[in-house]
Order: C-alpha cells, then structure tokens, then sequence
C-alpha cells in the first residue's frame, strides 16, 4: 500500500475540529457533563472520534509501512512507537486511552461515570501532542 498524505492530513483535520468541539464542552466540568446526557453523549462521542481518527492514522502508516498488522486497536500506538514513528514513550503513554475508548462504545459491565468523563479529560490532551508527534513524523517522512 502507498503511503497517502492527504490522508493523514485530512483524518489530522477532522481530530482537530473533534477536539475544538470537544474541549469546552469538558471545561464545564465533570459534575455538569454527568448531569446532562446531552453533554455525555456528546463528550463520549467526540472522544471516540478523536480516537479512531489515530487509530485510523496508525493503521495507514502500519500498512503503508508494510509492518504486519498488530493484534489491536492499543498496539497501533506501540507498534509505531517502536518503530520511532511516535516516540516510544508517548506511545506508550497514549496507548491505553484505546482501552477508555472500548469502555465509552462498549459499556462493560457497570460504567462510572464520573470516572470515565475525568478520565476522558485527563486523556484528550494526549491527543493534541499526538497531533504534533505525526506533524513531525510527516516532515521526517517527506
């Protein structure tokens, strides 16, 4: 598979604009998001966008790569973190948040809200730096 810029750039753009909608509507607060199912929602679904946007990005440089395709969605992160696509660390660190995603779309078992919207706010800045990680990535690349 060739690799396709103008798809990373625009998966790049659509997370953005997630996290612009997504961003004020977490600087409400966690016990006002929890208390209106609106705002829940909507947190929960930009969340998962953002999310499968890297996810989507991760896996078009794994198989233009042509590195074997990982087992998950969450070793996306690593493996193109081992391959010093992402650095490794932040890979590492960001990885998990897949985890919280599966927990926002799949609903095991009893969910704590309140722990999954703090937990949604404590992650979502991951994805900003994940912005500038693939912004770099792109320049090496180009």
């Amino acid at each position: 598979m060739t690799f396709d810029k103008n798809l990373v750039e625009t998966k790049m753009a659509d997370m953005q604009a997630y996290l612009a909608e997504l961003e004020p509507t977490l600087a409400l607060g966690t016990r006002e998001i929890v208390h209106d199912n609106f705002k829940l929602h909507t947190v929960e679904r930009l969340f998962q966008l953002i999310v499968d946007c890297a996810i989507d990005i991760n896996t078009h440089i794994i198989a233009s790569s042509n590195l074997p395709a990982p087992d998950d969605y969450q070793s996306t992160f690593t493996t193109i973190g081992e391959r010093g696509m992402l650095p490794d660390n932040f890979a590492r660190r960001i990885a998990p948040s897949v985890g919280l995603r599966n927990l926002v779309v799949h609903r095991y078992g009893k969910v704590d809200i309140v722990r999954m919207v703090d937990d949604i706010s404590h992650e979502i800045g991951q994805y900003r730096d994940y912005l500038r990680h693939i912004v770099e990535y792109l320049k090496k690349s180009d």
